[in-house]
């Protein structure tokens, strides 16, 4: 039975999968941030999200920057070690370096003293709220 079992482990480890032949990425990206808020803060600081990140969010649709926004929220929020998912889909990776025209354009709309009042909100009101756990760039993976 070991030898069976030994002879058995060197098999599986040479299945391994190929990109493009096996599996194929999406060519979308989305940006995701893990996010532990305190429980019984959740509902304020959705609404400082809804006024800052999901705000400029929606700017950057509008300009076709990003293709959507969504926000997660844990039915267990004291559980694991995060409760408040924010997730951004980009067309593709490109769309995630830096661009002046882009930059140009989002603060034209936006304006800048509409982003600065924004980013003082988000460094004055959310640390005492909430710690960043995890930021990770994924693409959706099919199998063929």
């Amino acid at each position: 039975m070991f030898a069976l079992v030994i002879g058995l482990g060197p098999a599986s480890a040479s299945a391994d999968l190929e990109i493009h032949k096996d599996y194929s990425l999406s060519d979308a990206v989305w940006a995701v941030t893990t996010v532990r808020v305190k429980s019984n803060m959740v509902d304020a600081y959705l609404e400082g999200i809804k006024k800052t990140w999901l705000s400029q969010c929606e700017v950057q649709k509008s300009l076709q920057q990003v293709d959507d926004c969504s926000i997660l929220i844990s039915e267990l929020p004291d559980s694991g070690d995060f409760n408040v998912v924010l997730m951004t889909k980009y067309r593709n990776g490109e769309m995630l370096a830096p661009d002046k025209a882009r930059y140009d354009a989002f603060v034209a709309k936006v304006g800048a003293a509409q982003q600065k009042a924004s980013t003082q909100q988000a460094q004055r009101d959310y640390p005492a709220m909430r710690e960043i756990t995890g930021e990770y760039r994924l693409r959706a993976l099919t199998m063929k």
